[in-house]
């Protein structure tokens, strides 16, 4: 009451979030129970909130996913697993195309490098962070937050099996010491085709009505045994019903609603264009390396899957930042905040537009990927360097406590395909050389006299990073080793990485140093005036929405959308051409299947990149689905929330067990999903 009189004393300006709408990607630890019975009925006590905590878990970098029985069985969707998949895979072996399923424990197959994490253990450190970076911006503030950040982690970091990480909340307002468990040794148990997997392709990718099986079951293992997880969801046989309440957990990864107009105007105007531009070119030349022949099709599928993906997500984000109104609406409700902190907002504004020229240099040489190999070498030169370094000194990605993760990514034993690795290299150095110009040093010293793809075909062929026993030895040798190799592609890293770091110390300092420790001053502000009544923007952390089962009307198409499709509905759908065409098990299996078994969901559940594989389960803690995708109009959700048309969208636990156990023959999953208690 008195946050709510004092916002109305201080202006309507001010934006409060609509305490009914089900907004909100909430952390464990500041869930508002409260809200969700007022609306709902139901008010999820701690011990609810530890046990789906404990039973969600995510895929280290990549995705979200569960616990679905006490021995290690995950839940996740395809997608999430399609680079375990294909690495495993072959040019006789496709699993990816033809699917697989374990018959037996022994015949699961490990994954080359994927990773399940379990947040066991969560601690305020606020104050700690806080005193370390007070009276501090830019570069000092940068220095002040890595030093304190790394003092935390060290001494939660007592085993490989450990992860320990500081999270940024609310933009700097709040700082949370996160504690995961680390299962490093996990199995694929069974995935599906990838035809019903992302059955209707580009054209129905976050569209609803879906038809889509995008699910997968991986197993954690420890010491060589599946692992004892009793923390664990359990098992809806029947999935949820229309405008039954349900919950989401996982990490998304990314949001933006808490940024101030100027950031959103920079990502409008300087960060979205380039992203559209070299996904909209990168798919271009992945589909003519994908038409040349069927093993190209085949090694390029996934990093054509993942391009498109994120092509249509930064399409999505475009089209909302171009929402004269909707940004209109962001700059006036921090007009209040403005006048309590303005020197923090104009130190934002003032960063961006210093760093504008220099962004798209930025991007190229630091962030966007350049292929397996590459990259592989980047980590290495970059460990070595940076372990010769005190801990608090170094990347954010390279202190101790994010090690195991970059020497489980150079370990991999995932299948290199040289054809492919060329195409990335070749596609790198040519945007290198127009983005930065042909007299650019950097680009004369990377080409010389070569075009790019005679580079990439150099370096290629002459590389042994393929090689994982060499990887193995540069990593552990360090600084040493990694200066006396002789490699061309460790040779080449050299060769940009200076340039790359020197343009990257100036967003770290002077753009990201500067808007952090000025977001702190705005998080200070907004916490005096709402309090904890708003969520922070999402970090790849774990987070838990809640909503309902409801359909709604199509602001892309002007229709209204029923919340459930059903089995039979794919047999309709099929053309039996791609990307509408069901696979052979499915056809085969078309009269065993009830067409009545609801199939995909729409839910009112706020959701974001980074949720797919996510739970989604009733009050009971029962999975009832599982996320995979978003409809059209939740890619605005990265600014904001409309619970009018923003819809999660999952395949139903009803769906998958029909199609476990009646499509292909999987009883051994289906048993262990459905044990003698703990299923409805």
């Amino acid at each position: 009451m008195r946050t709510l009189q004092l916002a109305a004393m201080l202006g309507a300006a001010i934006f409060i979030r609509d305490a009914r709408a089900d907004e909100g990607m909430w952390t464990f630890h500041d869930f508002p129970s409260a809200k969700v019975k007022a609306k709902y009925g139901f008010s999820p006590d701690q011990p609810w909130l530890d046990k789906a905590r404990m039973s969600s878990a995510r895929l280290a970098g990549i995705c979200s996913a569960s616990f679905v029985s006490d021995s290690g069985l995950v839940m996740t969707n395809h997608h999430c697993a399609h680079d375990c998949v294909a690495g495993l895979s072959s040019k006789e072996h496709d699993y990816v195309k033809d699917g697989f399923w374990a018959p037996k424990l022994e015949d699961e197959k490990k994954c080359p490098d994927l990773e399940v994490q379990q947040l066991d253990q969560i601690t305020d450190v606020t104050q700690q962070v806080l005193k370390a970076t007070a009276g501090k911006t830019g570069a000092a503030y940068t220095a002040a937050l890595r030093e304190a950040s790394s003092a935390i982690e060290k001494p939660c970091q007592t085993a490989n099996t450990v992860r320990c990480e500081v999270v940024n909340l609310y933009h700097g307002g709040q700082f949370m010491l996160y504690r995961y468990k680390r299962y490093t040794d996990v199995r694929v148990v069974g995935v599906p085709e990838f035809a019903i997997a992302f059955f209707g392709g580009d054209p129905d990718n976050f569209e609803f009505p879906r038809y889509d099986l995008d699910m997968s079951f991986v197993r954690a293992y420890e010491n060589g045994k599946p692992a004892s997880t009793p923390d664990h969801f359990g098992w809806s046989t029947t999935g949820p019903k229309d405008n039954e309440l349900v919950f989401v957990s996982g990490d998304p990864g990314s949001t933006e609603r808490e940024i101030t107009a100027a950031e959103r105007v920079f990502d409008r105007d300087v960060v979205a264009p380039i992203l559209t531009q070299l996904r909209s070119e990168w798919r271009g030349e992945l589909t003519q390396f994908m038409r040349e022949n069927d093993e190209q099709k085949r090694i390029a599928t996934e990093w054509q899957f993942y391009n498109e993906n994120s092509l249509k997500a930064w399409k999505g984000r475009q089209a909302a930042l171009g929402d004269d109104a909707m940004m209109r609406k962001q700059a006036d409700a921090e007009a209040t905040l403005r006048k309590q902190v303005p020197d923090a907002f104009d130190a934002i504004e003032k960063a961006h537009a210093k760093f504008k020229p220099l962004f798209r240099r930025y991007y190229i040489l630091e962030k966007w990927s350049k292929g397996d190999l590459l990259n592989d070498a980047i980590r290495l030169v970059r460990a070595a360097d940076e372990r010769a370094v005190a801990n608090g000194q170094r990347l954010d990605e390279y202190r101790d406590s994010a090690l195991p993760d970059i020497e489980q990514k150079v370990m991999s034993t995932a299948a290199i395909y040289p054809a492919r690795e060329k195409l990335a290299l070749a596609f790198w150095l040519g945007k290198v050389r127009e983005e930065l110009g042909a007299d650019d040093p950097t680009v004369r010293a990377l080409l010389g006299k070569q075009s790019p793809m005679q580079v990439a075909e150099r370096l290629v062929d002459g590389t042994k990073r393929g090689d994982q026993g060499e990887r193995a030895r540069l990593f552990k040798g360090g600084k040493a080793a990694v200066a006396a190799s002789r490699d061309p592609m460790i040779a080449f890293v050299h060769l940009f990485d200076g340039a790359a770091r020197k343009v990257r110390k100036i967003n770290d300092d002077d753009v990201e140093g500067v808007t952090r420790a000025a977001h702190e001053k705005i998080a200070k502000a907004r916490f005096a005036l709402e309090g904890r009544s708003s969520y922070p923007d999402a970090t790849f952390t774990p987070r838990l929405s809640y909503g309902a089962v409801k359909g709604y009307t199509s602001t892309a198409h002007g229709t209204k959308v029923a919340p459930f499709t059903y089995m039979g509905g794919a047999f309709d759908r099929a053309t039996g051409q791609p990307p509408f065409d069901l696979p052979k098990s499915w056809l085969d299996a078309k009269r065993a299947v009830d067409p009545r078994t609801p199939f995909d969901v729409a839910t009112t559940n706020d959701i974001i990149g980074g949720n797919s594989g996510s739970p989604m389960f009733d009050q009971n803690l029962q999975i009832v689905g599982l996320i995979f995708d978003g409809n059209i109009e939740s890619l605005a959700g990265d600014f904001w929330y409309d619970e009018a048309s923003n819809r999660a969208v999952a395949v139903t636990s009803a769906a998958i067990l029909e199609a476990l156990g009646k499509i292909y023959h999987a009883d051994r999953l289906v048993q262990e999903l459905r044990p003698a208690k703990g299923h409805k």
